[in-house]
């Protein structure tokens, strides 16, 4: 018999002549298995010697393969994505902690985030026992295809058309409202939000326009000013923000939807001939590494990626072990950067 405690569930897999998805469906005592084939499973896994790995000397790990979705941008290879590397860094460390396989799939996106296309780890049988869709869309069609896998998916920074799911967000209405306050605080009262696309915007960037209508709503300042864009195309930003300060001259400040869209704005005002902060200041949402190297420096709300990759794993090795247990939503709360791309007027002067 083999060694207790060195025994896996690829072994009882290959002795069982079942995939590993079936063994971690038995093990873990899951529907979707036929009598014949359970009782055939559980009874090698007894022959080998087979234990759960506990996770911190008390609850059993049955969560051995895990799949990463991440969205596909059309101008944009996922890796270089400069918000959501850092995600993955995270889920890749707390990965390699509970020893477990992380498997890689893109997904094509629209604009949007709504997907285009859908990965063959969805298409096709594997032994993928959990899934994390990283800052897409989770569509009604898109969700047809995972259900029909029968293991758990974790949302992170991403959406679904019900709340059916565990997920990691920002805490979006509240940092893009503390990102305006800042602003209000030091004297600005024309204040324009730039990357909003009407209803068509993804949720979060939706969310971040609401925290900037409620800080100015809480100043009681009338006057709002959005210039409405898709983040993720520059030559819709640099025209829309062209436009919004043409047709709006005492505009003193811009909070933008995240920081790629801010260092667009801020390249924008140069060419344009107005200087950052003296003339116009500028608010980034997410500090991704070019926000500190920037001239001036960006001012932004600080979003803990690393550790929304980390908690993203652990939501989904808790919903594995304990598949009915409540649906849990984190939201990581964002913090303000102070740096040079803001500056103090009188309110006169705004």
């Amino acid at each position: 018999m083999a060694s207790p405690n060195k025994v896996t569930m690829t072994e009882i897999a290959e002795k069982s002549g079942v995939s590993l998805a079936t063994v971690s469906l038995v093990l873990r005592e899951k529907s979707g298995v036929g009598t014949e084939t359970r009782e055939r499973v559980v009874q090698v896994a007894k022959d080998l010697g087979y234990f759960p790995k506990p996770l911190n000397g008390t609850a059993a790990v049955s969560i051995t393969n895990v799949g990463l979705i991440l969205k596909e941008e059309p101008h944009l290879i996922p890796q270089a994505n400069r918000f959501y590397s850092h995600v993955v860094a995270g889920i890749e460390v707390a990965c390699r902690r509970q020893h477990i396989n992380l498997f890689y799939a893109t997904m094509t996106v629209d604009a949007n985030s709504y997907p285009l296309e859908l990965p063959r780890i969805l298409l096709e049988e594997n032994t993928t026992e959990g899934f994390l869709l990283l800052g897409a869309f989770l569509s009604e069609s898109l969700r047809q295809v995972v259900a029909r896998h029968s293991v758990p998916m974790i949302l992170v920074d991403a959406y679904a058309v019900d709340d059916g799911y565990d997920a990691v967000v920002s805490d979006n209405v509240k940092g893009a409202c503390q990102a305006v306050t800042h602003l209000i605080q030091k004297g600005h009262r024309h204040i324009a939000f730039v990357g909003s696309h009407l209803e068509s915007s993804y949720p979060s960037i939706r969310e971040r326009k609401v925290g900037y209508e409620k800080a100015l709503a809480a100043a009681r300042i009338a006057e709002s000013y959005c210039a409405d864009c898709h983040i993720v195309n520059a030559e819709e930003i640099i025209e829309a923000t062209t436009t919004l300060l043409e047709a709006n001259p005492q505009v003193t400040a811009i909070f933008a939807a995240n920081d790629e869209t801010a260092l667009t704005v801020m390249d924008t005002l140069r060419s344009l001939g107005r200087q950052v902060p003296d003339d116009i200041s500028v608010v980034g949402y997410d500090d991704i590494d070019l926000a500190s190297r920037v001239s001036p420096s960006l001012t932004t709300m600080q979003v803990d990626k690393v550790g929304m990759g980390r908690m993203a794993v652990q939501l989904l090795i808790n919903r594995v072990q304990y598949p009915e247990s409540g649906l849990v939503r984190v939201v990581m709360q964002p913090r303000l950067l102070q740096r040079d791309s803001v500056r103090a007027i009188s309110i006169q002067a705004s």
